[in-house]
């Protein structure tokens, strides 16, 4: 029972971190971009592209430490 515990979780852990919160940052870049293009904020844009990257990369990053890899 212990075990079907901890796989349960780390799936979820891992679907939360590779599934879920890059399109949460994707969708929030994506409204920043646009909103700094049009008011001609460029620092929304740089914070924008920063967090696209970043949603990007975060489960390569963080997904092997959950899985134990």
């Amino acid at each position: 029972m212990l075990v079907i515990q901890m796989v349960a979780g780390t799936f979820t852990g891992s679907v939360i971190y590779s599934h879920a919160i890059p399109a949460l940052m994707g969708f929030l870049s994506m409204i920043l971009i646009c909103n700094g293009v049009m008011d001609d904020n460029r620092d929304q844009v740089l914070a924008g592209v920063g967090i696209f990257f970043a949603a990007g990369l975060l489960p390569f990053i963080i997904l092997p430490f959950i899985l134990g890899i």
